[in-house]
């Protein structure tokens, strides 16, 4: 499983907002959005929310999980 964001998109929509602008936003270091845009790290879920609240968007229209092995979104519904 890898957990996709579109943070930098969100970014440029938002004023070109720089990676250190939201960093500041949301009490992180500039590395750590470099980090999470690149998928290298995954966000708490507190640092997941400071970040929906930035852009006004649910957290689900911001991360999305998919399936290494696959192009979908893998269903982990029971």
């Amino acid at each position: 499983m890898k957990l996709n964001n579109n943070i930098r998109q969100l970014r440029f929509h938002k004023n070109e907002m720089s990676q250190q602008e939201l960093a500041d936003l949301i009490g992180v270091s500039r590395m750590t959005i470099y980090s999470i845009e690149k998928g290298k790290y995954v966000p708490s879920t507190v640092l997941a929310l400071k970040i929906s609240q930035v852009f006004g968007k649910p957290v689900e229209e911001i991360f999305s999980l998919t399936d290494n092995n696959s192009t979908g979104v893998k269903n982990i519904e029971k």
